[in-house]
């Protein structure tokens, strides 16, 4: 008896040294695995969101060594009364609007600071569409209505087998995806797990089978799509995301401060959401979404591809919002008037007639709630008709 319990002790012992020692050995993929968990949590979500090369792989998006570009101070503008109030019961961490090009209003709240450099989320998708432009003007991409998997082969046999690039610019691809981030067992946030613990991007995206209709036939946004249009643009030039954009889109805008990219364990940027710059460096890019792609005088976009990638062109319901080439139209939008959009309060909002740009950044935890992204649009309006 006494020998038994010699060696059930010594095993208990040899069971507790390997716990450990896989412990130490995956102590970064169970911070990462933890961080995901609490991300989201009120008395943590400003700073997480302002901070999240602290906790996630990333990896830089090169500025450049030009110098930080201009971006002028106008008259200080009186903006509409409810706009305090919205600031403090939506979340709103940073708010920066731009008239003609001049920055007529700034506030930074909740502790934030203007060098913070904050999570896009969803808003990033609006980058990787312009960098598309890009590759499509030069012939690298020549043809949106070829199929994803001519560049990403790994895709053959997945659901994305099928959809061609535009279809996914669409958010058309007709994949089946619970995109319920208030669903912790939802697929977005399963994948969200999945990266944590250093799976791939690449991998999780091809391992989707599920199907909900045919390509092109109807509209469901998944994040995943935007993941699609990476691996397309990765397989046609041979390069990551991070060097793309910072060549073609970020190092002639001049921005203040290097963004960064979260990426999967293997380095591959999520480009569905990762992206993290300052706020008036997303009003920069507003600027020159804004102005046709063009920007200090030279042309970033091909022309006409911000007016091809901002139409209502997708197959949304019928008087429902619009999507473009992963931008947004409002119920109503006049012309020119169109925003990139993420969780959580994070918006760029652009109105080309009345030359106004509006970047804000928010740690909204009711973001979901019914009529919440109506009413900011709502507020946007309002600035922009009053400056």
């Amino acid at each position: 008896m006494r020998r038994l319990l010699k060696v059930g002790i010594r095993g208990l012992a040899i069971l507790l040294v390997l716990a450990l020692a896989a412990g130490i050995w995956k102590r970064e993929e169970i911070a990462r695995l933890m961080a995901v968990n609490t991300l989201f949590e009120a008395d943590r979500i400003v700073a997480n969101f302002s901070n999240m090369n602290r906790a996630f792989l990333n990896a830089p998006v090169p500025r450049g060594t030009g110098p930080v570009s201009p971006l002028p101070q106008g008259q200080v503008a009186v903006l509409p009364p409810d706009v305090e109030d919205w600031i403090v019961s939506r979340a709103v961490t940073a708010l920066v609007v731009l008239k003609d090009g001049q920055i007529v209003h700034e506030s930074y709240h909740l502790g934030t600071a203007p060098e913070d450099r904050r999570i896009s989320w969803s808003v990033a998708k609006s980058y990787l569409s312009a960098l598309l432009g890009t590759l499509v003007a030069d012939g690298t991409i020549p043809d949106l209505d070829a199929p994803v998997t001519r560049y990403a082969p790994t895709l053959v046999g997945s659901a994305y087998d099928g959809a061609t690039i535009r279809n996914v610019l669409q958010m058309a691809s007709g994949v089946d995806f619970d995109e319920d981030y208030l669903d912790y067992d939802s697929d977005i946030n399963r994948m969200g797990r999945e990266i944590a613990l250093g799976g791939t991007l690449d991998g999780f995206t091809a391992g989707i089978t599920a199907r909900a209709r045919g390509p092109g036939s109807g509209w469901q946004y998944v994040s995943m799509d935007t993941h699609v249009i990476g691996m397309v643009i990765r397989g046609a030039t041979g390069q990551d995301i991070p060097t793309l954009l910072s060549e073609r889109i970020i190092a002639p805008l001049g921005l203040e401060a290097e963004p960064y990219y979260l990426t999967d364990g293997q380095g591959v940027a999520f480009v569905l959401g990762g992206l993290n710059l300052t706020t008036r460096d997303y009003a920069r890019f507003g600027q020159m979404i804004a102005q046709d792609g063009v920007w200090q005088g030279n042309r970033i976009l091909p022309e006409g591809w911000v007016a091809e990638s901002t139409a209502p062109s997708a197959p949304t319901a019928l008087g429902a919002i619009g999507y473009g080439y992963q931008w947004w139209v409002p119920v109503g939008a006049e012309p020119g008037q169109f925003m990139a959009r993420g969780i959580y309060g994070q918006y760029l909002y652009i109105d080309q007639q009345r030359g106004v740009v509006i970047a804000t950044n928010g740690a909204d935890r009711g973001f979901r709630e019914p009529g919440v992204d109506e009413a900011n649009v709502a507020i946007f309006r309002s600035i922009a008709e009053n400056l």
